[in-house]
């Protein structure tokens, strides 16, 4: 494993300034993590847990491993943090543990093999934590990085060394790298819970890990709160600060993304609509009916549907097949009526030669007819 920091400034800057650029520091609220990690914890049972984009005194999902390493009997628990982060000072700690830090903004991993009730409380809690992470000088180590990557960038080799010892991977990534992350999750067979945006499924990427079924949306997708750092700028919606001076947005279109079953993934919808000519229309580009909404996809209709890429954690897939999505099905416009232009995107003739193009779409047919 190689050790030179100086060499991998490039990959630090790289990692920092895609995070900065696209502001996507987005710090997950610990209420979050707990209700979807709710759905897995059978499967996180005596697992080797890595969070490789949280820096452990500052990322809620280290809390949350870190409170119930013993309720899960956990192997082990693996965080790291990366050069160049705009929290690495402190900016976003965790009250609970404000001031454990070590000092300097050095990237490092913090490996935790137990979590012994050092208070003899009865329980295990942040204060066991704090006495661990105070007291055990085998917990943290700082990260080197490599020629190509930055300290604690999760695509260098000393995180890939990790990643390859853990068996399920949670966090939250860097939006602008989502797709990288899933890649190298997905090069390296691992098991994994992260969140990301449901625009991600418009991605070649993304849509295809989806049709092939090697990923889904996990139970939850829709609004959601992050605590985010004091440099970003106001704006006009889904932006506030609280009495404490915290900067907070929110996203309307926030989900997890999973390769770990649920059971609320095989829950059927309850379809209730006839299929009507008039009010389920053709594409003009693709041979599919277009349904705006999932409720109203029809009981009856055994061809093929588009439906808005927000249905996607409401598709079981015992009852629906995924074809792909808009992105990679729909025919350019051209092809289909002379002197028309656009592509990737499916649309809907309008008559009077108007043509209305059409959001992202996952085409789906129901295997239950």
């Amino acid at each position: 494993m190689s050790s030179q920091p100086a060499a991998s400034s490039s990959g630090n800057q790289a990692l920092s300034r895609a995070k900065s650029a696209k502001q996507d520091e987005f710090y997950t609220q610990l209420v979050d993590i707990e209700n979807e990690l709710k759905h897995y914890r059978a499967q996180l049972r005596g697992k080797i847990i890595l969070c490789n984009c949280d820096d452990p005194y500052e990322s809620n999902f280290f809390k949350y491993f870190a409170l119930n390493f013993n309720a899960l009997g956990l192997k082990k628990l693996i965080a790291t943090s990366y050069a160049g982060s705009t929290v690495a000072g402190g900016q976003l700690p965790l009250p609970d543990i404000e001031g454990l830090k070590p000092e300097g903004k050095e990237p490092y991993a913090v490996e935790i093999n137990e979590v012994p009730d050092h208070n003899s409380d009865g329980a295990t809690d942040l204060a066991d934590v704090e006495y661990l992470l105070r007291n055990d000088a085998n917990t943290c180590r700082t990260l080197q990085g490599d020629v190509e990557y930055g300290a604690g960038d999760f695509r260098s080799e000393e995180c890939v060394a990790y990643l390859k010892e853990a068996d399920v991977v949670v966090t939250n990534p860097p939006f602008s790298l989502f797709r990288e992350y899933v890649a190298i999750l997905m090069e390296y067979d691992k098991k994994f819970v992260t969140l990301g945006n449901q625009n991600q499924v418009a991605t070649d990427e993304i849509a295809d890990l989806i049709t092939e079924g090697k990923m889904w949306q996990g139970c939850y997708a829709g609004d959601m709160a992050f605590r985010v750092p004091s440099y970003y700028e106001e704006r006009e919606t889904r932006f506030w600060i609280d009495k404490e001076g915290q900067k907070w947005r929110s996203l309307g279109t926030a989900c997890w993304y999973t390769n770990l079953d649920f059971a609320k993934r095989h829950e059927r919808l309850n379809l209730f609509k006839k299929y009507v000519p008039d009010g389920y229309p053709f594409y003009v580009n693709y041979d599919a009916i277009e349904v705006s909404r999932y409720t109203e996809i029809p009981i009856d209709f055994d061809g093929l549907m588009g439906v808005p890429v927000t249905a996607l954690s409401k598709l079981s897939p015992d009852q629906f097949q995924i074809i792909g999505f808009s992105g990679n099905l729909a025919r350019p416009m051209a092809e289909v009526v002379p002197g028309q232009t656009g592509a990737g995107r499916f649309y809907l003739d309008m008559g009077h030669g108007n043509y209305k193009r059409m959001y992202d779409r996952v085409v789906i047919r129901n295997l239950q007819i």
